[in-house]
């Protein structure tokens, strides 16, 4: 027998499929005929998708140049160095005003002092450092086609110009690993941070609401990226969450990577959990966060995990708890990179205004195990001066999130 609560999940489940549904015929009539399958499929070097069975709807025809063909970066496979990269991508940006500068905080020593000291640098001596970036970039086409950001500049979402503000944030930190959300021009980002050297896969949705605005570019999803040059690929997976045997729109993408150093593997995963609001929504999302832990658990076979995303959650949603507490099901024991260096979580990863108002909140995290792992440091947050008065998106930033960044050490 089903259980109430479940049964009304199930409930919501549907009622977000037929509103993706509805969209679709409101928005220029339902076009009649689907994106082409190259698009849908081929052209984003899906990784094990698994397509719902309710998308019989007819899909918008993609954005002209969904692919970016317009932007080359030389001889396939050849490198460019980071310095070139970004200044590429400033003057691609022209005139446009600075990204918003940010701050990394390093972890109080046993003194109270940021850093490490004589005694615990020889302990890390055994380890080795990874620098993981996590972002929910914004979707092009639900950042301008669904999102409603009152105070943002048209202008400001133009992809011919946003693409490098997104580059941009994404270079300049330098990460070992990234995990994004919301992508929905994977192939872009891939051929241009290959530049860098850096390796991607992707996984969407298997109902995406970008299929159903005009101008998409295909769906979005997760992706994840790593440096080549540090990294092998052992294993590639992905998972569509589920919700009490149900399956949901959303997905997990997990890569274990092998250190070309040390040898050592670990699992890095990213995704990105229900949003909305509503009584059953928390509910939800912990379900969510439930099925998530299995399978970082049966991925991770003992490896550290690093586990990112847009959680959709404040710290004091139950998904938050069950991220960080092993549970009867799971012995995976996670902790929250920023409240480790913080001692609190962030004030804020989003902050923007809607048609319905001002949204302050702590959404997206950087979790990781403890137990093999430790945290060095972390990216803070702008102030409301350095944001804004028009918060995000803005000509200075290119998503409604802000990105995360953790110095981790595995200990060897």
């Amino acid at each position: 027998m089903v259980r109430p609560v479940a049964a009304e999940v199930r409930n919501m489940l549907q009622k977000i499929k037929m509103d993706n549904m509805e969209r679709g015929r409101r928005v220029a009539g339902a076009v009649s005929q689907p994106a082409p399958l190259s698009l849908r499929r081929n052209n984003f070097n899906f990784d094990q998708q698994q397509m719902g069975s309710f998308t019989s709807m007819p899909k918008i025809r993609p954005a002209p140049n969904a692919d970016d063909t317009d932007v080359d970066y030389g001889n396939v496979g050849e490198r460019v160095g980071l310095d070139v990269f970004l200044a590429k991508c400033k003057n691609q940006l022209g005139s446009l005003p600075p990204l918003i500068p940010r701050n990394v905080r390093h972890r109080k020593n046993s003194l109270g002092n940021e850093g490490f000291t004589i005694d615990s640098a020889f302990s890390y001596m055994n380890t080795e450092p990874i620098r993981v970036f996590q972002w929910n970039a914004l979707s092009q086409a639900l950042g301008t086609g669904n999102d409603g950001f009152v105070k943002c500049p048209p202008s400001a979402m133009e992809w011919r110009t946003r693409r490098f503000r997104i580059l941009e944030e994404i270079a300049r930190h330098n990460a070992d690993v990234i995990c994004l959300q919301e992508v929905d021009h994977f192939m872009f980002l891939r051929k241009s941070l290959a530049s860098l050297g850096y390796v991607g896969h992707f996984t969407p949705k298997p109902d995406s609401p970008c299929l159903y605005l005009t101008n998409n570019s295909g769906p979005d999803g997760c992706a994840i990226f790593y440096k080549k040059d540090k990294f092998d690929l052992v294993k590639l997976d992905s998972r569509v969450l589920e919700v009490w045997k149900v399956q949901s729109n959303q997905v997990v993408l997990s890569a274990t990577l092998r250190s070309k150093k040390t040898s050592k593997e670990m699992v890095f995963a990213t995704t990105h959990l229900k949003a909305r609001n509503g009584v059953v929504m928390p509910t939800l999302r912990n379900e969510q966060g439930k099925d998530l832990m299995e399978f970082l658990e049966d991925q991770s076979k003992g490896r550290p995990i690093i586990c990112t995303g847009d959680f959709n959650a404040e710290p004091c949603e139950p998904v938050y708890q069950t991220m960080t507490t092993p549970s009867t099901k799971t012995n995976t024991r996670l902790s929250s990179a920023y409240k480790d260096v913080l001692n609190r979580e962030v004030e804020y990863t989003t902050w923007k205004f809607r048609d319905d108002g001002e949204h302050i909140q702590t959404l997206d995290y950087i979790f990781y195990s403890p137990d093999q792992m430790r945290v060095d440091s972390v990216l803070q947050m702008p102030t409301g001066e350095q944001i804004g008065e028009n918060r995000l998106p803005s000509f200075n930033y290119a998503s409604d999130h802000f990105s995360l960044l953790a110095d981790l050490r595995l200990i060897i």
